[in-house]
């Protein structure tokens, strides 16, 4: 049976590796809608795809850069955390 120290320090880790996963992705969104929302702001223009689109393209843009490293940290998380929990060690 595992411990509940286990156990939680395992949860606590992966709510911390998924913070550090999305935090590119957040940022990347956050400074978009800021500058798309000034944009408009100082030209009076409401469009609402105006700031879906560019958002939504510098996101998948940022994605797709950091891909390997969310790719590299999720599988040395299962492999050296979860694996052996499973195992049993």
């Amino acid at each position: 049976m595992m411990d509940e120290i286990i156990f939680y320090d395992t949860l606590r880790q992966g709510l911390w590796i998924s913070v550090i996963i999305s935090t590119p992705i957040l940022a990347v969104a956050l400074v978009t809608g800021l500058v798309i929302g000034l944009f408009q702001a100082l030209t009076s223009v409401q469009e609402m795809t105006l700031t879906f689109v560019p958002k939504l393209a510098a996101m998948l843009a940022v994605f797709w850069v950091s891909m390997g490293f969310m790719t590299q940290t999720l599988t040395s998380f299962f492999q050296l955390q979860l694996v052996p929990l499973i195992v049993g060690g």
